[in-house]
């Protein structure tokens, strides 16, 4: 019986390449219909595996993995809030650094790591120390314009007395007018909105909002020419003998983060 076979094989093989293409192409198209359906009962099979082994996973097995990818999703929004920060920042840095190539003064920059918890509108303390080069009285600036001296250094840090502060007196100067005067201490946190007071010498009819003020440079410490700020409104003190004047300063000294030091 055996013997037969090979030659019933070798007769359907020499059929089927005698065939006409059409009839060929028929014959093709059954096989392959023959094993569509073992193909699908594979993909099938293969399907039902893998959900019976996420079936199979204990609860908490899959509370592990969904406090993992929590913790992946909370480290990926960190890193791109950072890399936002880090942005912004270097955003500021090149515009300062074009700043200082076209300023008068010579500067170092500094960031800002601290404030006084009670009075954080007179002081902050900046990465600027001793090590660095620091001193006392050197004057601390960034683009907008004037945020006070340096008042103690210690090897790391400096202490920084901002404008409004009883330790950082300016002498200054209407720019329009050219009448002086100088910036009051801020008795309050008043420098949350901006504000200080200046009081000129003598009565100031001209003085008027809107005049910009800057360092009249006659006191030491600052020099001429730093931006202060802008005029906001005026009133008569003393009997109409001098005027006060409050100030929108130009440097934002509640939201400071980097600042600039004067250097000789």
């Amino acid at each position: 019986m055996h013997y037969w076979m090979p030659g019933v094989a070798m007769a359907v093989a020499l059929v089927l390449l005698n065939l006409p293409p059409t009839a060929a192409d028929r014959l093709k198209v059954g096989v392959s219909a023959l094993f569509i359906p073992l193909f699908g009962l594979n993909r099938s099979t293969q399907e039902i595996a893998d959900s019976a082994s996420y079936s199979l996973l204990t609860r908490s097995t899959l509370i592990r993995e969904v406090e993992r990818l929590r913790r992946e999703n909370y480290q990926l929004k960190l890193s791109a809030a950072q890399a936002t920060d880090t942005l912004a920042e270097n955003t500021r840095l090149r515009a300062a650094i074009g700043w200082q190539s076209r300023t008068p003064w010579k500067g170092r920059a500094a960031r800002v790591i601290g404030r006084e918890p009670t009075t954080w509108w007179r002081s902050v303390l900046i990465d600027f120390g001793s090590l660095h080069g620091a001193q006392t009285n050197q004057t601390v600036i960034t683009p907008e314009g004037l945020v006070g001296r340096i008042r103690s250094v210690q090897p790391a840090f400096s202490q920084v007395a901002l404008i409004g502060d009883p330790e950082c007196g300016v002498s200054v100067v209407i720019n329009e007018t050219r009448e002086p005067g100088t910036i009051q201490e801020a008795r309050t946190a008043s420098l949350g909105d901006g504000l200080v007071t200046m009081r000129t010498l003598q009565h100031s009819p001209t003085a008027m909002a809107g005049q910009s003020v800057s360092t009249l440079g006659n006191g030491g410490v600052f020099p001429k020419g730093i931006p202060v700020g802008q005029i906001v409104d005026t009133r008569s003190v003393d009997g109409g003998l001098s005027t006060e004047l409050r100030i929108r300063l130009g440097a934002p000294l509640n939201r400071l983060e980097e600042v600039w030091v004067l250097t000789p």
